[in-house]
């Protein structure tokens, strides 16, 4: 088979696309043959040799990736045959192992993909849509709420801004550039702003000052000034949610400022988010779900396999939207 394979932590260059052994499933395991495979920040960062939520860099060489979906085409001992030629999408936890032609992992991993839903679109939901509907957990959405989404262009910003669409809130979604913004708003969102000029903060104001209103959540994977300024637009009561700070650095508020502002602020993944979320396979399901239903629709950026490097590059650079996926 093909992989991508990285042999030497560092720059996106060093993922190289190369032949290598088939690999075989083991007791209680499933081989399976990979129509989409999931690219998350997160990749980028194991692949400098951080260590993210790990508690080592992850053993080189190494197939990385822990998202895919395609058939199933091989068991292990003890396996059920009925997974034989079924299509499935898997987490495969902290892996290593989806950026390739042929995955394994363990049956208790997989699901079924759901009628009339896509590859890519599985593999979108199995990872970004289990963490959008585990965010989700921490606040609901009504007619009365007002969500700011930081990156609303971004793989969990789009399921974001659909969700708070969905529920009959306000949305204002943030994102960089012309091109994204129109993307925000044809998904949508009632304000799209371009956060990379210094004014954005004012045409959210203006447009809340026209409502009567003030933001009563953000949703930031952002950080750093942007979320400072977005905060600053919450109202009594709101609610700041922290998934992410690709802007360098989080948001940090202390106790004293939030009981001034009568607002929360929480770091929404990891154990808090499971517990809310009913656990990792319930968010699957939910998330899958969901996406067949027709009621979130993820945004697809794909790359080729052998293209692995160039999605790693863009994605660091802030040069895609929607979640991105490899094809093999």
């Amino acid at each position: 088979m093909h992989a991508v394979r990285l042999h030497a932590f560092g720059p996106a260059e060093n993922l190289g696309y190369e032949r290598t052994e088939d690999p075989e499933p083991g007791l209680g395991q499933v081989r399976i043959a990979v129509r989409a495979a999931g690219v998350h920040l997160l990749d980028t960062t194991l692949r400098q040799g951080h260590t993210g939520p790990f508690p080592a860099p992850t053993p080189l060489p190494t197939v990385p990736g822990r998202e895919v979906a395609g058939t199933v085409d091989a068991l292990g001992e003890g396996t059920d045959p009925g997974w034989l030629g079924q299509d499935v999408v898997a987490h495969l936890g902290t892996g290593p192992g989806g950026y390739a032609e042929l995955a394994v992992t363990d049956a208790e991993r997989l699901h079924r993909i759901p009628e009339g839903l896509g590859h890519a679109e599985a593999v979108a939901m199995i990872g970004t849509g289990r963490t959008t509907l585990g965010i989700l957990a921490f606040t609901p959405l009504g007619p009365d709420s007002v969500a700011l989404v930081t990156a609303a262009a971004g793989g969990i910003g789009t399921l974001l801004v659909q969700h708070a669409r969905n529920a009959g809130a306000t949305v204002i979604g943030l994102a960089g550039g012309p091109a994204k913004t129109t993307l925000v708003r044809d998904n949508g969102a009632d304000l799209a702003v371009d956060y990379t000029r210094p004014d954005w903060p004012r045409h959210v104001r203006t447009h809340l000052d026209a409502l009567g209103r003030r933001a009563t959540v953000v949703y930031d994977c952002v950080g750093s000034t942007t979320a400072r300024a977005a905060v600053d637009l919450l109202g009594k009561g709101g609610q700041h949610l922290v998934y992410g700070w690709a802007g360098g650095r989080p948001l940090t508020l202390t106790d004293e400022e939030l009981a001034a502002r009568g607002i929360t602020s929480e770091h929404v993944l990891g154990p808090a988010m499971l517990s809310r979320g009913g656990g990792l396979r319930t968010l699957e399901t939910r998330a899958l779900a969901e996406a067949a239903a027709g009621r979130l629709r993820p945004a697809i950026r794909s790359y080729p396999l052998a293209r692995a490097a160039d999605a790693h590059r863009d994605l660091e650079t802030r040069g895609t939207t929607g979640k991105v996926v490899l094809i093999p």
